[in-house]
C-alpha cells in the first residue's frame, strides 16, 4: 500500500479524493500508534479513515497485534471523532501454510470480536480467495506472497 502513489491508479481513484497515504514500508502497530500520537493526525479533517498494519508485527502475538490495531482505532476516534474508520484485515501471507499465516487469521478473528464494539469502525476482510484449496497462494495474486501483485 505504501508505494501505491506510484502507480497510475492512485492518480485515478484516489487522487481525485484528497486521500492521502500515510503508510510506511515496514510498518508495526507501535510505529504507526507513536506517529499518531505525535501529530499525524494535526491538521486535517478526514470523513473516512483507513487502517492496514499488523503483518509486520512478527514479534507480537496475535492477541498483542490485535490490541495495538484496536488501540490505533480507539487514538484515531479520540483525535478525529467525525472520521469513519475502516480496518483491512490482515491478508495471508507465505506462499503455503505457515505459523505467520496462521497469525494473521488469529488476528482477523480477534478483530471481527472487538471492533464491532467501537463506533464507527467497520472491519473489511480482504483476505477471502487468496488460499487456493491446496493452501497455496498464487504469485499471480500476491508476487512475494506478502504484497498484493
Amino acid at each position: 500500500v505504501q508505494l501505491l502513489q506510484q502507480y497510475e491508479i492512485w492518480r485515478e481513484l484516489f487522487s481525485p479524493l484528497h486521500a492521502l497515504n500515510f503508510g510506511i514500508c515496514g510498518d508495526t502497530t507501535g510505529h504507526v500508534l507513536w506517529r499518531l500520537k505525535n501529530g499525524e493526525l494535526e491538521n486535517i479533517k478526514p470523513k473516512v479513515v483507513v487502517v492496514w498494519v499488523g503483518t509486520n508485527n512478527h514479534e507480537n502475538t496475535a492477541e498483542e497485534v490485535a490490541g495495538g490495531i484496536e488501540a490505533i482505532v480507539r487514538l484515531i476516534n479520540t483525535r478525529q471523532p467525525q472520521a469513519k474508520v475502516i480496518v483491512l484485515g490482515l491478508l495471508p501471507r507465505g506462499e503455503k501454510p505457515n505459523p505467520l499465516r496462521q497469525k494473521n487469521s488469529k488476528v482477523n478473528q480477534l478483530l471481527k470480536t472487538s471492533l464491532p464494539k467501537l463506533a464507527g469502525v467497520q472491519l473489511l476482510d480482504v483476505d477471502g480467495g487468496f488460499v487456493h484449496s491446496d493452501g497455496t497462494i498464487s504469485c499471480h495474486d500476491m508476487f512475494d506472497f506478502l504484497h498484493l501483485t
